[in-house]
């Protein structure tokens, strides 16, 4: 499939990439320690029927150190008004982009039609803390804290100490592309930095969501009891596939052809429409 081209705006300091054809607008949010490149097969497979945007989350490249919630929606609402004013988007997310996204739909759902979430899913919940055994909350807390730690120390040794945890955790991403710059959520989590997290709000979203996650990791993102809820809420679907946390590079076109099955699916009446 020949590709479109692809054009760049700039929002509000942000270089957000365009590409594709179709009234429908897909925003895509990676995680760590990713870039807008974390989509490019993704792109390649839906510009055919969607105009598909994304952009490198402030700070991992270039652009301030840390961003805070808040300022993270109030950007998301930007862009998205510029790509889409007269529409809400489809939001495509993965990892910290999960994290972000969810708020932003949780605090402008008029502007997100519906969500595509990969491998992260109720965060924030008590119930997937209590589904971790000992084993898996040391695991967690282990490399989030060294990611954490790496972001404080910063510089060579912060970014050598990234790559080295990028490497452990099988991470597709190319090595000399992951700095330190990229481990600010993960600062912002357990040190409270910019804010911090703890005001994030619990993600039960009022829109559609295609939850699509790994079933190949020493533990879960999401809790038993919350990917139920999703699979029982009419409009909404999970699926899991054989593989890892970056499920979009290991299984693409299983990841491309469930998400075109999906956004094919007309919406049951009574479903949150923006």
């Amino acid at each position: 499939m020949a590709e479109s081209t692809e054009l760049c705006i700039k929002v509000q300091g942000t270089d957000v990439w365009l590409q594709g054809q179709g009234d429908e607008v897909i925003l895509m949010l990676h995680g760590w320690p990713d870039t807008r490149a974390l989509w490019d097969g993704t792109v390649a497979a839906l510009q055919d029927r969607a105009t598909c945007a994304r952009f490198t989350l402030p700070g991992f490249e270039s652009g301030p150190e840390v961003t805070r919630l808040d300022d993270m929606c109030e950007l998301l609402q930007k862009i998205v008004l510029r790509i889409s004013p007269d529409r809400p988007v489809t939001l495509m997310l993965h990892d910290w982009g999960c994290m972000f996204g969810y708020q932003f739909a949780l605090r402008y759902p008029q502007s997100v039609a519906r969500v595509v979430a990969v491998d992260v899913g109720d965060h924030n919940s008590g119930a997937l803390l209590r589904s971790w055994g000992l084993k898996a909350k040391c695991a967690v807390m282990a490399y989030q804290l060294w990611l954490a730690m790496a972001w404080k120390i910063g510089g060579n040794l912060g970014t050598r100490m990234t790559r080295a945890m990028a490497r452990w955790l099988r991470c597709p991403t190319a090595g000399d592309h992951i700095t330190h710059r990229m481990n600010y959520p993960y600062a912002m989590q357990w040190f409270g930095t910019a804010g911090g997290l703890k005001h994030a709000a619990p993600i039960d979203l009022p829109m559609p969501l295609l939850y699509v996650y790994g079933e190949r990791k020493p533990f879960m993102f999401h809790s038993a009891k919350w990917l139920a809820k999703v699979a029982a809420k009419p409009g909404s679907a999970v699926l899991g596939l054989p593989c890892g946390h970056w499920v979009m590079v290991s299984r693409q076109e299983a990841f491309v052809a469930s998400v075109r099955a999906w956004l094919d699916t007309p919406s049951p009446e009574g479903v949150h429409e923006a």
